[in-house]
Protein backbone atom coordinates (compact mmCIF):
# COMPACT_ATOMS: atom_id res chain seq x y z
CA UNK A 1 0.00 0.00 0.00
CA UNK A 2 3.04 2.77 1.01
CA UNK A 3 4.25 1.68 -2.29
CA UNK A 4 1.26 2.40 -4.29
CA UNK A 5 0.99 5.61 -2.57
CA UNK A 6 4.42 6.58 -3.80
CA UNK A 7 4.03 5.70 -7.10
CA UNK A 8 0.60 7.95 -7.34
CA UNK A 9 1.99 10.61 -5.35
CA UNK A 10 3.76 12.02 -8.23
CA UNK A 11 0.79 12.44 -10.78
CA UNK A 12 -0.69 14.63 -8.56
CA UNK A 13 1.32 17.78 -8.82
CA UNK A 14 -0.90 20.49 -10.05
CA UNK A 15 -0.03 23.42 -7.82
CA UNK A 16 0.34 27.47 -7.50
CA UNK A 17 4.32 26.42 -7.10
CA UNK A 18 4.29 25.73 -10.95
CA UNK A 19 1.96 28.89 -12.15
CA UNK A 20 4.42 30.35 -14.93
CA UNK A 21 5.14 34.16 -14.60
CA UNK A 22 4.33 34.15 -18.40
CA UNK A 23 1.01 33.79 -17.57
CA UNK A 24 0.76 37.50 -17.17
CA UNK A 25 1.22 37.78 -21.35
CA UNK A 26 -2.39 37.12 -21.04
CA UNK A 27 -3.26 39.81 -19.19
CA UNK A 28 -1.18 42.20 -22.28
CA UNK A 29 -3.07 40.38 -25.18
CA UNK A 30 -6.80 40.57 -23.34
CA UNK A 31 -5.88 44.10 -22.66
CA UNK A 32 -4.48 45.17 -26.30
CA UNK A 33 -7.28 43.15 -27.48
CA UNK A 34 -9.87 45.63 -25.63
CA UNK A 35 -8.27 48.66 -27.10
CA UNK A 36 -8.16 47.55 -30.44
CA UNK A 37 -12.09 47.39 -30.49
CA UNK A 38 -12.17 49.91 -29.02
CA UNK A 39 -10.48 51.98 -31.98
CA UNK A 40 -12.22 49.65 -33.78
CA UNK A 41 -15.75 50.99 -32.59
CA UNK A 42 -14.28 54.91 -34.01
CA UNK A 43 -12.99 52.72 -37.38
CA UNK A 44 -16.20 50.42 -38.00
CA UNK A 45 -18.76 51.74 -35.48
CA UNK A 46 -18.60 48.60 -33.46
CA UNK A 47 -20.72 48.58 -30.17
CA UNK A 48 -18.16 50.25 -27.67
CA UNK A 49 -19.35 47.15 -24.88
CA UNK A 50 -17.24 44.84 -27.28
CA UNK A 51 -14.54 46.53 -25.79
CA UNK A 52 -15.63 47.21 -22.07
CA UNK A 53 -16.32 43.41 -21.64
CA UNK A 54 -12.88 42.06 -22.83
CA UNK A 55 -11.49 45.00 -20.73
CA UNK A 56 -12.97 43.19 -17.83
CA UNK A 57 -12.07 40.35 -18.55
CA UNK A 58 -8.08 41.40 -18.52
CA UNK A 59 -9.03 43.08 -15.36
CA UNK A 60 -10.34 39.95 -13.46
CA UNK A 61 -7.40 37.39 -14.92
CA UNK A 62 -4.63 40.21 -14.04
CA UNK A 63 -6.22 40.23 -9.94
CA UNK A 64 -6.71 35.70 -10.48
CA UNK A 65 -2.88 35.79 -11.92
CA UNK A 66 -1.77 38.28 -9.49
CA UNK A 67 -3.10 36.51 -6.15
CA UNK A 68 -2.38 33.10 -7.60
CA UNK A 69 1.63 34.29 -7.92
CA UNK A 70 1.21 36.23 -4.63
CA UNK A 71 0.55 32.72 -3.68
CA UNK A 72 3.37 31.44 -5.08
CA UNK A 73 5.68 34.28 -3.86
CA UNK A 74 4.61 33.52 -0.14
CA UNK A 75 4.42 29.91 -0.13
CA UNK A 76 7.47 28.76 -2.68
CA UNK A 77 9.60 31.83 -2.49
CA UNK A 78 12.69 30.03 -3.79
CA UNK A 79 11.01 29.14 -6.89
CA UNK A 80 9.99 32.47 -7.60
CA UNK A 81 13.77 33.65 -6.73
CA UNK A 82 14.81 30.79 -9.15
CA UNK A 83 12.01 32.15 -12.03
CA UNK A 84 13.33 35.84 -11.44
CA UNK A 85 17.18 35.23 -11.75
CA UNK A 86 16.76 32.82 -14.64
CA UNK A 87 18.57 34.11 -17.71
CA UNK A 88 14.96 33.35 -19.76
CA UNK A 89 11.89 33.22 -17.50
CA UNK A 90 13.49 36.50 -15.85
CA UNK A 91 12.55 38.58 -18.39
CA UNK A 92 8.72 37.37 -18.51
CA UNK A 93 8.14 39.61 -15.18
CA UNK A 94 8.21 42.50 -17.75
CA UNK A 95 4.84 40.82 -18.27
CA UNK A 96 3.83 41.95 -15.18
CA UNK A 97 4.87 45.71 -15.58
CA UNK A 98 3.68 46.10 -18.98
CA UNK A 99 0.38 44.36 -17.95
CA UNK A 100 -0.24 47.27 -15.62
CA UNK A 101 0.56 49.81 -17.96
CA UNK A 102 -1.91 48.91 -20.35
CA UNK A 103 -4.70 47.87 -17.52
CA UNK A 104 -4.15 52.03 -17.17
CA UNK A 105 -6.04 52.72 -20.34
CA UNK A 106 -8.03 50.23 -19.77
CA UNK A 107 -9.44 51.48 -16.74
CA UNK A 108 -8.68 55.14 -17.76
CA UNK A 109 -11.81 54.73 -19.68
CA UNK A 110 -13.56 54.59 -16.43
CA UNK A 111 -12.01 56.46 -13.86
CA UNK A 112 -9.08 59.46 -15.13
CA UNK A 113 -7.64 59.62 -12.07
CA UNK A 114 -7.65 55.82 -11.40
CA UNK A 115 -5.67 55.51 -14.75
CA UNK A 116 -3.01 58.15 -13.87
CA UNK A 117 -2.41 56.24 -10.20
CA UNK A 118 -2.16 52.84 -12.12
CA UNK A 119 0.45 54.48 -15.22
CA UNK A 120 2.26 55.95 -12.54
CA UNK A 121 2.72 52.62 -10.53
CA UNK A 122 3.35 50.70 -13.91
CA UNK A 123 5.59 53.26 -15.08
CA UNK A 124 8.68 53.20 -11.62
CA UNK A 125 8.06 49.01 -11.81
CA UNK A 126 8.74 49.33 -15.29
CA UNK A 127 11.40 51.31 -15.41
CA UNK A 128 13.30 49.54 -12.22
CA UNK A 129 12.90 45.98 -13.75
CA UNK A 130 14.31 46.82 -17.36
CA UNK A 131 17.55 48.76 -15.00
CA UNK A 132 17.47 45.42 -13.39
CA UNK A 133 17.16 42.87 -16.28
CA UNK A 134 19.48 44.96 -18.76
CA UNK A 135 22.17 45.22 -15.91
CA UNK A 136 22.31 41.28 -15.60
CA UNK A 137 22.19 40.53 -19.05
CA UNK A 138 25.54 42.63 -19.77
CA UNK A 139 27.47 41.01 -16.83
CA UNK A 140 28.86 39.06 -19.41
CA UNK A 141 29.27 35.59 -19.57
CA UNK A 142 25.96 35.06 -21.76
CA UNK A 143 26.48 32.89 -24.84
CA UNK A 144 24.86 34.43 -28.02
CA UNK A 145 23.13 30.87 -28.18
CA UNK A 146 21.31 31.62 -24.77
CA UNK A 147 19.46 35.00 -26.84
CA UNK A 148 16.01 34.05 -26.68
CA UNK A 149 12.93 36.76 -28.14
CA UNK A 150 11.99 37.22 -23.95
CA UNK A 151 15.36 39.68 -24.21
CA UNK A 152 13.20 42.07 -25.95
CA UNK A 153 10.60 42.18 -22.93
CA UNK A 154 12.01 44.74 -20.77
CA UNK A 155 12.91 46.95 -23.16
CA UNK A 156 9.72 47.06 -25.26
CA UNK A 157 8.15 47.79 -21.78
CA UNK A 158 9.48 51.30 -21.37
CA UNK A 159 8.02 51.90 -24.72
CA UNK A 160 5.15 50.80 -23.16
CA UNK A 161 5.21 53.66 -21.11
CA UNK A 162 4.49 55.80 -23.82
CA UNK A 163 2.21 53.93 -25.47
CA UNK A 164 -0.15 54.09 -22.29
CA UNK A 165 0.88 57.56 -20.83
CA UNK A 166 1.89 59.53 -23.96
CA UNK A 167 -1.30 61.86 -22.87
CA UNK A 168 -0.71 62.31 -19.38
CA UNK A 169 -0.86 65.49 -17.71
CA UNK A 170 1.65 65.87 -15.70
CA UNK A 171 4.75 68.58 -16.08
CA UNK A 172 7.02 66.38 -16.07
CA UNK A 173 5.68 63.19 -18.00
CA UNK A 174 7.23 64.24 -21.50
CA UNK A 175 10.36 63.92 -20.43
CA UNK A 176 9.58 60.49 -18.50
CA UNK A 177 8.28 59.67 -22.44
CA UNK A 178 11.87 60.82 -23.85
CA UNK A 179 13.65 58.61 -21.06
CA UNK A 180 11.32 55.70 -22.11
CA UNK A 181 11.38 55.90 -26.04
CA UNK A 182 15.46 56.43 -25.61
CA UNK A 183 15.91 52.99 -23.18
CA UNK A 184 13.33 50.85 -25.29
CA UNK A 185 14.63 52.69 -28.44
CA UNK A 186 18.40 51.74 -28.46
CA UNK A 187 17.98 48.77 -26.13
CA UNK A 188 15.59 47.12 -29.17
CA UNK A 189 17.98 47.69 -31.76
CA UNK A 190 20.46 45.97 -29.95
CA UNK A 191 18.79 42.83 -28.70
CA UNK A 192 17.12 42.51 -32.00
CA UNK A 193 20.62 42.59 -34.10
CA UNK A 194 21.87 39.59 -31.49
CA UNK A 195 18.35 37.68 -31.47
CA UNK A 196 18.81 37.91 -36.12
CA UNK A 197 22.87 36.68 -35.11
CA UNK A 198 21.38 33.87 -33.22
CA UNK A 199 18.36 32.45 -35.40
CA UNK A 200 20.75 32.86 -38.50
CA UNK A 201 23.92 31.26 -36.57
CA UNK A 202 23.02 28.97 -34.72
CA UNK A 203 20.46 26.28 -33.78
CA UNK A 204 16.80 26.66 -34.15
CA UNK A 205 14.88 27.68 -31.04
CA UNK A 206 13.22 24.61 -28.83
CA UNK A 207 10.06 23.95 -29.70
CA UNK A 208 8.62 25.45 -26.18
CA UNK A 209 10.30 28.81 -27.31
CA UNK A 210 9.18 29.11 -30.89
CA UNK A 211 5.72 30.95 -30.62
CA UNK A 212 7.76 33.27 -28.69
CA UNK A 213 9.43 34.86 -31.82
CA UNK A 214 6.19 36.82 -32.92
CA UNK A 215 7.27 39.02 -29.66
CA UNK A 216 10.27 39.59 -32.53
CA UNK A 217 7.40 42.17 -33.80
CA UNK A 218 7.02 44.04 -30.97
CA UNK A 219 9.54 46.63 -30.66
CA UNK A 220 8.40 47.71 -34.26
CA UNK A 221 4.35 47.75 -33.67
CA UNK A 222 4.78 49.11 -30.13
CA UNK A 223 7.44 51.71 -31.45
CA UNK A 224 5.02 53.24 -33.76
CA UNK A 225 1.99 53.12 -31.20
CA UNK A 226 4.62 54.83 -28.57
CA UNK A 227 6.20 57.25 -31.41
CA UNK A 228 2.71 58.98 -32.65
CA UNK A 229 1.60 58.95 -28.93
CA UNK A 230 4.46 60.86 -28.19
CA UNK A 231 4.33 63.29 -31.71
CA UNK A 232 0.91 62.97 -32.15
CA UNK A 233 1.25 62.03 -35.88
CA UNK A 234 2.04 59.56 -38.88
CA UNK A 235 5.17 60.38 -40.50
CA UNK A 236 7.24 57.83 -43.12
CA UNK A 237 9.71 57.22 -39.60
CA UNK A 238 6.35 55.35 -38.38
CA UNK A 239 4.95 54.32 -41.66
CA UNK A 240 8.47 52.57 -41.91
CA UNK A 241 8.22 50.87 -38.59
CA UNK A 242 4.54 49.22 -39.13
CA UNK A 243 5.42 47.70 -42.07
CA UNK A 244 8.58 46.17 -41.23
CA UNK A 245 6.65 44.75 -38.28
CA UNK A 246 3.84 43.85 -40.37
CA UNK A 247 6.46 41.72 -42.90
CA UNK A 248 8.12 40.17 -40.06
CA UNK A 249 4.79 39.21 -38.40
CA UNK A 250 3.92 37.54 -42.20
CA UNK A 251 7.45 35.98 -42.22
CA UNK A 252 6.59 34.54 -38.34
CA UNK A 253 3.71 33.65 -38.54
CA UNK A 254 4.32 30.61 -40.91
CA UNK A 255 7.19 29.71 -38.84
CA UNK A 256 5.13 29.38 -35.29
CA UNK A 257 1.64 28.46 -35.95
CA UNK A 258 2.10 25.03 -36.46
CA UNK A 259 0.46 22.33 -35.18
CA UNK A 260 4.08 20.35 -34.58
CA UNK A 261 4.29 22.94 -31.71
CA UNK A 262 2.74 21.66 -28.20
CA UNK A 263 0.12 24.14 -26.78
CA UNK A 264 0.94 25.49 -23.43
CA UNK A 265 1.16 28.94 -21.46
CA UNK A 266 3.89 30.33 -23.66
CA UNK A 267 1.54 29.88 -26.88
CA UNK A 268 0.22 33.25 -24.66
CA UNK A 269 3.74 35.04 -26.49
CA UNK A 270 2.03 35.65 -29.20
CA UNK A 271 -0.84 37.33 -28.04
CA UNK A 272 0.41 40.70 -27.00
CA UNK A 273 2.55 41.40 -30.07
CA UNK A 274 -0.54 40.71 -32.16
CA UNK A 275 -2.69 43.04 -30.18
CA UNK A 276 0.14 45.73 -30.72
CA UNK A 277 0.16 45.32 -34.43
CA UNK A 278 -3.80 45.13 -34.57
CA UNK A 279 -4.15 48.20 -32.37
CA UNK A 280 -1.05 50.24 -35.05
CA UNK A 281 -2.82 49.03 -38.07
CA UNK A 282 -6.00 50.87 -36.51
CA UNK A 283 -4.76 53.66 -35.59
CA UNK A 284 -2.96 53.83 -38.78
CA UNK A 285 -6.20 53.38 -40.67
CA UNK A 286 -7.96 55.89 -38.53
CA UNK A 287 -5.72 58.78 -39.44
CA UNK A 288 -5.29 57.42 -43.13
CA UNK A 289 -8.56 56.26 -44.10
CA UNK A 290 -7.14 54.32 -47.03
CA UNK A 291 -9.60 51.36 -48.23
CA UNK A 292 -6.20 49.08 -48.45
CA UNK A 293 -5.75 50.07 -44.92
CA UNK A 294 -9.13 49.88 -43.36
CA UNK A 295 -9.04 46.44 -44.85
CA UNK A 296 -5.72 45.01 -43.68
CA UNK A 297 -6.69 46.60 -40.08
CA UNK A 298 -10.25 44.54 -40.36
CA UNK A 299 -8.45 41.54 -40.82
CA UNK A 300 -5.50 41.51 -38.66
CA UNK A 301 -8.37 42.16 -35.56
CA UNK A 302 -10.40 39.51 -37.00
CA UNK A 303 -7.21 37.29 -36.29
CA UNK A 304 -5.70 38.70 -33.48
CA UNK A 305 -9.39 38.12 -32.02
CA UNK A 306 -9.55 34.45 -33.17
CA UNK A 307 -6.64 33.83 -31.87
CA UNK A 308 -7.05 34.92 -28.42
CA UNK A 309 -10.00 33.63 -28.32
CA UNK A 310 -8.72 30.04 -28.98
CA UNK A 311 -5.70 30.83 -26.63
CA UNK A 312 -8.29 31.66 -24.01
CA UNK A 313 -10.71 28.10 -24.42
CA UNK A 314 -7.55 26.38 -24.81
CA UNK A 315 -5.93 27.67 -21.57
CA UNK A 316 -9.33 27.41 -19.15
CA UNK A 317 -9.53 23.57 -20.28
CA UNK A 318 -5.75 22.67 -19.01
CA UNK A 319 -6.71 24.44 -15.97
CA UNK A 320 -9.90 22.43 -15.34
CA UNK A 321 -8.02 19.26 -16.98
CA UNK A 322 -5.23 19.90 -14.03
CA UNK A 323 -2.54 20.36 -17.07
CA UNK A 324 -1.77 24.43 -17.08
CA UNK A 325 -0.34 24.30 -13.43
CA UNK A 326 1.65 20.89 -13.96
CA UNK A 327 4.99 20.30 -12.92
Amino acid sequence: MHTMAAVRKPKSTSSVQFLPVNLFGSVMGISGLSLAWRQASTLFGTAPIIAEVIGIAAILVFIVLSIGYILKWILYPRKVMNEFTHPVSGNFFGTITISILLLSSVLGSYSQALGQIIWIIGMASTLTLSYIIVSRIINGNLELSSAVPAWLIPGVATIDIVVAGGTMPFPWVREINLLSLAIGGVFAIVFFTMLMSRLIHHAPLPAGLKPSMIIMIAPFEVGFLGYTNFVQRIDPFASILFYFGLFLFVVLFFKVFKKSIPFGASWWAVSFPMAALGNAALKYAIFEPSWVLIALSAIILAVLSIVLAVLFIRSIYMLVHGELLNG
